[in-house]
């Protein structure tokens, strides 16, 4: 049987609760074997976003997950140059684990009905199959304003896997705004990561 592994891309500036229960939401739902992390260096479509360094994004991601057997780190898109593209992440990883792993990239609901404007969106869909976390009460859009980009067999395939997920009303711009504050983000983001955001004076 092939090994089904999810993926979960973003700024995770910083990672929150948020990131790991709709990670595990979906892993279960799914029955995937891991949940594999990737921050991005240069998310294309978050330009306008102040991130902090690299290397302290990542830190915060591996501080999340320590202690989780089935969530793993890549740190692939924060070593490449240029932005980072999902089609080409989707590419390497596939090269990576065999053409017998089968790949689920995971996207917030809001992110739907923008995948026609991601670079290559029509090969994203027939490479992976595009996984979208819905929360409680979210109502689905007319998934037709996805073509002509997209084919009705990706549309229907897209429409296949929104997957109803736990509704957690947490933000990586409220926990920055919080922090710039002084307030407190305890339950906002594992112990560790925020003692790392205290200790080095992050979005302060």
């Amino acid at each position: 049987m092939a090994e089904r592994v999810g993926l979960l891309g973003g700024s995770f500036n910083p990672i929150h609760f948020g990131h790991l229960i709709i990670a595990r939401s979906v892993l279960e739902t799914l029955e995937l074997s891991r949940v594999i992390f990737l921050p991005s260096a240069t998310p294309p479509h978050k330009e306008n976003e102040v991130l902090v360094p690299p290397q302290h994004r990542a830190e915060m991601v591996r501080l999340a997950i320590a202690g989780e057997k089935r969530f793993e780190f890549s740190d692939y898109d924060l070593c490449r140059e240029g932005p980072s593209y999902t089609i080409d992440t989707v590419g390497h990883l596939q090269s990576t684990l065999g053409d017998g792993t089968e790949l689920y990239w995971i996207i917030g609901a809001d992110w739907l009905m923008e995948l026609g404007t991601w670079r290559r969106s029509e090969e994203l869909v027939e490479a992976c199959t595009v996984v979208t976390a819905a929360r409680p009460g979210w109502e689905r859009p007319d998934l037709s304003g996805l073509a002509p980009k997209l084919s009705e067999v990706q549309i229907a395939k897209l429409g296949e896997h929104i997957l109803d997920s736990p509704q957690i009303d947490i933000s990586a711009t409220d926990i920055r705004a919080r922090v710039a504050a002084g307030r407190s983000i305890r339950y906002l983001v594992p112990e560790s990561v925020r003692y790392y955001i205290e200790m080095l004076r992050l979005y302060g």
